[in-house]
């Protein structure tokens, strides 16, 4: 559990701050005298506002609607895309993706891919608060999950395919500056749906990110007060009770506030933020499934699941070991 608690700690505040920076450059795109800095402040300060009025429900709903809206706009840009002809300059020279050198980036790649692992602690602690609410099965929980994942994963698989049909051969570099981020992005869809499809694009992926931020600091502040609350009852006062639980509401501001405290530390530079946000993600990954398997062992599990699981740990360990060593022998 101390494990958990740690590593949790550590998710939660870097994630925070990555989502956080992310969802204020997509923001920048439509006000880009402010910068992105006072705009995460803005948008931490809407997200205190929603959570602790007690008004996630409402925005859950919507940002189902809106995670919809984007999947069909990808769909669509996607196929048209993909019926245009691929332009690539006389002199691109495309990348090997077989050195070592584009290991960090796979990694990078990898960490949030399709969604940090922790999401099924995450995901348990909504699902047991909404069965406080209404009837909701464990078959609801799991199809909700499941659902959200490949959707997401697939999402994942589009992007790619329409960063290589659109970006890949140009002579554009990828920006990875706040502001010129989002407007990168923006374009690419105005590229191939149209110019018309820019501000419709803009509002949906700033709302999606958005409600990415507000589900990032409730869902892992309920992870952070379940864990202290569970270390607390492990250890007892003189009396011999347990201490009292603090409220999510305070767990959610601190979280909140530390993920602010590491955007100032890279300065609002969205580039290095998040590359260090998800390689550290990936690195956490193996203890992560670690526990979850060490969790869904106690239950009697069919061999080939057992197999299954040992190889995505012995996976997730290796690769974590050899970038770790590569990091090393590139630090010299």
């Amino acid at each position: 559990m101390q494990l958990f608690t740690v590593l949790n700690v550590v998710a939660a505040v870097v994630n925070t701050a990555g989502v956080l920076l992310l969802t204020a450059s997509l923001l920048q795109w439509f006000t880009p005298q402010l910068s992105v800095t006072l705009l995460c402040w803005i948008l931490l300060l809407a997200c205190l506002f929603i959570l602790l009025a007690g008004q996630y429900r409402t925005l859950d709903r919507l940002s189902k609607w809106i995670m919809f809206s984007l999947t069909v706009a990808t769909v669509a840009a996607v196929i048209i895309a993909a019926q245009q002809p691929v332009t690539v300059s006389p002199d691109f020279v495309p990348p090997s993706p077989w050195k070592l050198s584009a290991l960090a980036f796979l990694v990078a790649m990898m960490g949030w891919m399709p969604v940090p692992i922790e999401l099924s602690a995450i995901n348990s602690l909504w699902l047991r608060s909404k069965q406080q609410l209404t009837q909701v099965t464990l078959r609801d929980g799991l199809f909700d999950f499941n659902l959200g994942y490949w959707v997401t994963a697939a999402l994942a698989l589009l992007f790619l395919a329409l960063g290589a049909m659109v970006q890949f051969g140009s002579e554009q570099p990828i920006a990875l500056a706040s502001g010129q981020f989002a407007t990168q992005f923006v374009a690419m869809y105005a590229a191939t749906i149209g110019p018309w499809s820019e501000y419709l694009v803009g509002g949906v992926a700033f709302l999606c990110m958005f409600g990415t931020t507000l589900a990032v600091l409730d869902g892992y502040a309920r992870t952070l007060r379940e864990s202290f609350r569970i270390l607390r009852r492990r250890t007892k006062t003189a009396e011999g009770k347990p201490r009292l639980n603090s409220s999510l509401r305070y767990w959610i501001i601190g979280q909140g506030l530390a993920g602010m405290a590491i955007i100032l530390f890279f300065r609002g530079a969205l580039g290095p933020m998040l590359t260090f946000a998800m390689i550290l993600a990936f690195l956490t990954t193996p203890f992560f499934a670690w526990l979850n398997y060490s969790l869904a062992r106690k239950k009697r599990l069919a061999p080939a699941m057992r197999l299954y699981a040992w190889l995505g740990l012995f996976y997730l360990a290796g690769f974590a070991l050899v970038y770790a060593v590569w990091l090393l022998l590139t630090m010299k």
